[in-house]
């Protein structure tokens, strides 16, 4: 269908598609419903020319979208807004979701088109397809949310992870686990072994993390592990089992390669991230004062806090000494 412009509607379609080579055009009534569109409308995934009733611009938008778009166009109809776009996904297909993909996502600006009276009688619009800058801006995000090394969460990702646990009322445990003397064996063989351990561990962490186990490295050192659904008695034996297969399969007969043993610490998943954290990293810390290749955890409840600062004081001295003794 050719769209025909009148005078006021071709200054105002200048000012919309100038420098915009590809955008798609629509005309829209008083209301905001789609009464043309151009020949490139097709590439919405429908064919707007076969349609008996079209569509109001909200109806393009995903459902969860569709409120918003529907109250900018409003308030640009009304004269509240001239100015700025908003963007949503595209509604999908029952094929493109049963498909699994991805909605392309739109930008949509649009302007008054007034008669010479003044009265509005509706508007022209811009829908410009910004997929590969989302596309661009989550793999943005998911690299901010990741380590470069190992590929797994950070420390950011797995504390937000960590924090919606705690909201849950369900029993759940959680483990911090390192590759002992690795800063040792930095000093020895060099950064690259040191990545090269640090890659090999995360790899068969991911290998030992059943579904549902969140997986996620801290720093360079420790990673940590979500065990929703566990006890602390079941978490040892989970804890156990990883660092005896991991022992198996480092071991080695060359004087080349350094042998590899890891600790663990856990906590019971409760308070708050600081509090499940400490509790872990302070099992970490009395794993390996024992000399490592052991499973830590610190008894340590809430309700003994306030009575028991000073015994933990002293517990956490004597665990830095026995650390330093054992290097």
């Amino acid at each position: 269908m050719k769209m025909q412009f009148s005078h006021a509607e071709g200054r105002v379609l200048h000012g919309l598609i100038e420098d915009a080579s590809g955008d798609i055009v629509v005309r829209l009534d008083a209301s905001g419903f789609i009464i043309h569109a151009s020949d490139n409308a097709s590439e919405l995934g429908m064919d707007l020319s076969t349609l008996l009733l079209m569509p109001h611009i909200a109806d393009l938008a995903d459902p969860e979208h569709a409120s918003g778009v529907g109250q900018f166009v409003s308030r640009v109809l009304e004269g509240e807004a001239q100015q700025g776009w908003i963007e949503f996904p595209l509604h999908r297909s029952m094929e493109d979701q049963a498909a699994e993909e991805s909605p392309p996502w739109y930008a949509f600006s649009m302007r008054l088109v007034d008669e010479e009276a003044g009265a509005a009688k509706g508007a022209l619009g811009l829908l410009r397809c910004v997929k590969e800058r989302h596309a661009l801006e989550g793999e943005i995000n998911a690299r901010a949310l990741t380590d470069p090394l190992t590929g797994l969460a950070n420390r950011h990702a797995f504390f937000g992870q960590l924090r919606r646990s705690i909201s849950m009322e369900e029993e759940q445990a959680m483990a911090v686990l390192a590759v002992d003397r690795l800063r040792a064996i930095f000093m020895q063989y060099g950064q690259r072994t040191a990545d090269e351990i640090q890659w090999g561990f995360a790899k068969f962490l991911e290998t030992m993390a059943a579904p549902g186990q969140e997986l996620a490295q801290l720093d360079g050192e420790r990673f940590a592990v979500l065990l929703p659904g566990m006890s602390i008695k079941q978490a040892r034996a989970w804890a156990e089992e990883v660092l005896q297969i991991f022992a198996g399969l480092a071991v080695t007969s060359s004087k080349s390669t350094p042998e590899l043993t890891a600790s663990a610490g856990l906590a019971k998943v409760e308070v708050t991230v600081d509090w499940t954290m400490r509790q872990a990293e302070l099992g970490l810390v009395m794993a390996r004062a024992g000399g490592g290749m052991q499973i830590g955890i610190c008894g340590q409840t809430p309700r003994s806090v306030a009575s028991g600062a000073k015994v933990e004081l002293a517990m956490e001295q004597a665990v830095r000494r026995a650390a330093k003794r054992h290097g």
